[in-house]
């Protein structure tokens, strides 16, 4: 099971790698894509129109959701513990590895700083 982090999703919904969509619509087949609010927050607020809208709703209300209970808290300790602000890796960001490592889903990006925070957050775990 994964978390497919936003720049998976905009390369999945703009279609501009065949590959990303053949592998992303068998995982989505198996419902092996989890999701988390802050996620779909940053897609609909790029969203460009009412098909987008309602296209991104539909996923978000059918997707399975990650458990993110006090999730911005462990965010903001995890990106303290480990200096990601100094790194790139924002607020967003943190949340969702705080989404993964809690609820045990392996990260899809395509956001080489974030994946750095993965691999360096999940080596300790």
């Amino acid at each position: 099971m994964i978390l497919a982090d936003t720049s998976v999703w905009i390369s999945y919904l703009r279609e501009s790698d065949l590959e990303l969509n053949d592998i992303f619509n068998s995982y989505l087949k198996k419902n092996d894509i989890y999701t988390v609010s802050a996620v779909f927050g940053e897609l609909l607020q790029g969203s460009k129109n009412k098909r987008e809208l309602e296209l991104l709703q539909g996923f978000w209300h059918n997707l399975p959701k990650a458990k993110e209970n006090h999730l911005f808290i462990k965010a903001g300790i995890a990106s303290n513990k480990y200096k990601f602000i100094n790194q790139g890796v924002g607020l967003v960001d943190s949340y969702i590895l705080a989404g993964c490592l809690e609820n045990n889903l392996a990260l899809w990006t395509l956001d080489k700083k974030l994946q750095r925070a993965y691999d360096l957050i999940t080596k300790e775990v």
